[in-house]
This record gives structure tokens, sequence and C-alpha cells, in this order.
């Protein structure tokens, strides 16, 4: 059974940090690009950041641009995301996702990944 698992969620104050992890069973992601999603309650899911296959193209939502840190792991442990000075508006529920096409430009609407996690809640207190 091909799954992705999301860990590294938790509560933590202004400013603080989060490492979210994503680990892959049932196959490897080597060569899928892979992006983390994020959504709160009462709004729609929205993208975060995105990194090629190779680890050498990397994209960020703009609200997140400086903060986050998207970046390539092994087989086991495709993707992770470092979210440094988090703020209050960053709490929702972090999935991460796994794009076949990865010769295509990284994606930024979650219709175009093929497999998601179940996701991870991260809470930032002010």
């Amino acid at each position: 059974q091909v799954q992705l698992v999301e860990s590294g969620g938790g509560s933590v104050q202004a400013g603080g940090s989060l490492r979210l992890s994503c680990a892959a069973t049932g196959r490897s992601f080597s060569s899928y690009t892979m992006a983390w999603f994020r959504q709160a309650p009462g709004k729609e899911r929205e993208f975060v950041a995105a990194i090629s296959w190779t680890g050498g193209n990397s994209y960020y939502a703009d609200s997140v641009k400086g903060r986050f840190t998207i970046s390539r792991g092994n087989a086991k442990n495709p993707v992770y995301l470092q979210m440094n000075s988090l703020k209050p508006e960053d709490t929702a529920v972090y999935y991460c996702a796994a794009d076949r096409n990865y010769m295509a430009a990284l994606a930024t609407a979650s219709h175009e990944y093929d497999y998601w996690g179940q996701g991870t809640q991260v809470t930032v207190s002010s």
C-alpha cells in the first residue's frame, strides 16, 4: 500500500520553529516532485512549497517565503519542511503530496498531485 505519513507537527508560540517530515511506504518517491500544502479551519487547501525530484528547484508561496525551507530527503523520507518564525496565521493541518509528473514545472494546484498524506496539525499561538 502506497502511503505518505506526515509527522513533526505540534503547538508552538509565535516566533518558534517546527520541522515537518514526510515518510513514504509502498513505493519510492525519489523521482517525484514533492510539495507541502496546508488547510486552516474553514479555508481551502493552499499551496505552501514544492521541490523538484533533484532538489535543484523549489518554489514557495509568498506567505512563507524567507521563513520556510523545503528540502529533499532519502527514499523513505522524501521531503521535509523547516518552518521558522512561525506566525498564528500559519496554524493549519499540513499535508505532504507527490506529483509523478516530474518533468513538468513545479505545480501549485492540489489536483496536480497524485499522492497525499493524512496531515499533521500545526498550531501557533500568539
